[in-house]
Formats: structure tokens, sequence, C-alpha cells
């Protein structure tokens, strides 16, 4: 079984209330679940909020769409990701955030590929970024996350789920999935005003006519516009967990 979990929390320091924003009159994270459900690889799909009461809107939408939803530690979100996932005992998991209304499930499924291939412990497109910042995909056995869960003891390992895993290359088995071209400067994530603008414009010009838009759809779109393109290129990648490595302290999980 290959288990995707979503993360999502309505709280947010920069964006507040960003994953339940309406885009075309949905919220994002519905917009991305819709997405996510086209993917051929995932057997199951599930969410993992907090038990925080500013995310009871978040698992009000779940039970709306019939999406089940863990709710768990707000802070350490390893340990969230973790039980969200125990029910199922997964072979493998999929972490997802809920920031990334553009996400593509053809790539999904060609990470996921390459993770069974390969006989991986650990696999994503972020270990060197290629792809646009929004189209991240971590593929992980279950076993392994379980490892970490039992283990990982900074801050930043318990607060961003893999952190453990991929700084143990000579433990675990670890792979890079790489774009034929650098796009790593694009930023599709939604962290800022700005981020949601332009997804949001992106949503208005291709999914009237194409729901099922792709990346390459996304590109050539932002092509014709590089103003919108770059509009949010300000923002720095990976923001949070730089942060949480540079204030790293022992946490008990």
């Amino acid at each position: 079984m290959i288990l995707g979990i979503l993360q999502a929390r309505f709280t947010s320091t920069r964006l507040p209330g960003k994953v339940l924003k309406p885009i075309l009159g949905k919220p994002m994270l519905q917009r991305q679940m819709e997405r996510l459900q086209r993917a051929t690889r995932l057997s199951k799909l599930t969410l993992a909020t907090s038990q925080d009461p500013s995310d009871e809107k978040i698992a009000a939408l779940c039970g709306d769409l019939d999406v089940p939803c863990f709710r768990g530690d707000l802070e350490d979100v390893l340990d969230r990701f973790y039980h969200a996932a125990l029910p199922w005992r997964p072979e493998h998991v999929v972490r997802l955030t809920g920031d990334c209304p553009l996400t593509d499930p053809e790539l999904l499924d060609k990470i996921v590929d390459l993770h069974l291939r390969e006989g991986n412990d650990y696999t994503s497109n972020t270990i060197k970024p290629t792809y646009p910042d929004g189209l991240d995909v971590e593929v992980c056995r279950f076993a392994v996350l379980e490892e970490a869960w039992k283990e990982a003891r900074l801050k930043s390992q318990r607060e961003h789920v893999t952190t453990f895993v991929h700084q143990q290359p000579r433990r675990y088995k670890v792979m890079n999935y790489a774009s034929s071209e650098d796009l790593s400067s694009l930023r599709w994530t939604v962290d800022e005003p700005e981020d949601f603008a332009l997804v949001s414009a992106v949503y208005a010009a291709l999914y009237p006519h194409k729901p099922a838009f792709t990346t390459a759809d996304v590109l050539d779109f932002l092509g014709r516009d590089p103003a919108l393109m770059h509009s949010n290129e300000t923002y720095e990648r990976n923001e949070g967990l730089k942060r949480s490595l540079a204030q790293d302290e022992v946490m008990k999980p």
C-alpha cells in the first residue's frame, strides 16, 4: 500500500488561513486534493492536521469530501504524520503539504515509480531542487518513517518529518529525482499574498477549459506573462526549514 498524507493546518504566520482561501469558489486545499486524486500510484489519500481548534474547518472539509482526516500534535509534525499513517500500516508513504495547489499527479507517479524500482528508503525531488517550489514530493518507506519517529530529537527533525532520514545518506538509501531542466527558481507554493495571486491567476486562466491542466500548461501560461511568473521570486525557498535548523534544540518525541 502506498499512502499519500497531505499535511495542512489553518494557522500560518505569513498568510493565515491560506489552505481554505477560495480559488474559483472552492478552498485551495480542495483544489489540491482534486489534483492529487488523479495520481495513479496512491492507494489512498489521507489528511493530517492538528487538534488545535483552528483546524476544525479543515476537518469539516475532509468530512464533506469523504477524505480521511487524522488530527494530532500541532508542533510535533513528525508525530502527527506518523500517527496519521499508523492505522493503515502502508509499505510506503508519500508526504505532501497543503500549500501546493499546482501539485503534479504525473510527477508524483514518476517519483513513486523510481522509489519502488530502485528499492529506496527515501526518494524526493527536493534534496537538490530542480522543480518549481510547490511541486515537492517525498516518498519514504513506512518502516523508515517509524525509525525517524522513534529516534529524531532535534526540533527541525520533528517539525519537518523527513529531515532525520535524508540527513543520513549512509544509513538510508536516499535518491533525488531531477528535472531535465532546472526550474528551481520558480515559486508555485503558497506562503505569501503574491504566491496566492499567482496560483489564482493560473487557475483562472487554465482550469475553466482544462481542469486537469498540466505543469507544461502552467509553464506555457506563465511564459507568456513574465511579470506574473517572477512576481514572487524575492521570497526564499524552504525558509521555514532553514529557520528551524538555525534554532535547533533537542525535543522529546
